[in-house]
């Protein structure tokens, strides 16, 4: 069942200079919003919105520990990491299984990465904004969480490359690209590539989104895919520990 919403949005916390980065999708997936900003920033423009499906990266609270224990553990394939490195959820287990290695939400606030605490403050705070989880019947603003680079990974079929690098910059803005997103044309970059440009390191980067950016509108794709289109997601994980939401209706076996 379609979801209605204004506005699909995507939020980013784990930027640099400005820690949150948010972009957004209408209705006919045109980008409408893309600011790196402070997370007052994205509060103050989700309140302004009168109905909005948001995509986080980032999980809402600590694991649970459910892959410690025995009778889940026993079900799951083993990961080649050391018995330390099980403190992680079972969606980050279950996506590992498909060679997609996202980063592991540790059992302990204290002992989870600064980004991540900032996410695990971003969600109280919507709470108070009235953004409910994502299927809550009747609810106007609700949240999902989502993970870019488990995103990219589904969207290109296969592992890309680095994010800090150009190439996977604009591998990761192809594959949304082609998406019939509106958003910059990659493609775009090479035409305005002169030898004087070249010769000169002057190149059009202007045209690529930074990898903050590009975090934010594939997961406000997400949200745009769950929302308009839900037989083309997946949920991976517990409901009660934390589901991570990725557009695709089934994953490969390997990535």
């Amino acid at each position: 069942m379609q979801i209605e919403a204004d506005l699909f949005v995507g939020v980013d916390p784990s930027g640099g200079r400005k820690p949150f980065t948010y972009a957004a999708f209408d209705h006919g997936g045109k980008l409408v919003a893309l600011e790196s900003c402070e997370v007052e920033d994205v509060l103050a423009f989700l309140s302004g919105q009168p109905g909005a499906l948001m995509a986080v990266c980032s999980p809402p609270r600590p694991s649970k520990g459910l892959v410690r224990q025995d009778d889940v553990r026993q079900n799951l394939p083993p990961l080649r990491i050391s018995g330390r490195s099980l403190d992680m959820r079972l969606a980050e287990h279950q996506l590992r299984e498909h060679g997609i290695n996202i980063s592991m939400t540790a059992s302990r606030k204290e002992l989870c990465a600064n980004w991540v605490q900032s996410g695990f403050d971003f969600y109280r705070r919507i709470a108070a904004l009235g953004f409910q989880p994502f299927s809550t019947p009747d609810a106007s603003h609700q949240w999902m969480e989502t993970h870019p680079y488990a995103c990219f990974c589904v969207l290109l079929g296969q592992n890309p490359l680095q994010r800090s690098t150009l190439e996977g910059r604009l591998q990761r803005q192809l594959g949304l690209y082609e998406q019939g997103l509106g958003i910059r044309d990659p493609m775009n970059f090479f035409e305005e590539i002169t030898r004087h440009k070249l010769f000169k390191g002057v190149l059009p980067t202007e045209q690529i989104y930074t990898a903050e950016e590009l975090d934010a509108i594939v997961a406000a794709y997400a949200a745009y895919e769950a929302g308009r289109h839900p037989e083309r997601m997946i949920k991976v994980g517990d409901p009660e520990e934390g589901q991570i939401i990725l557009p695709v209706a089934e994953l490969k076996a390997k990535y």
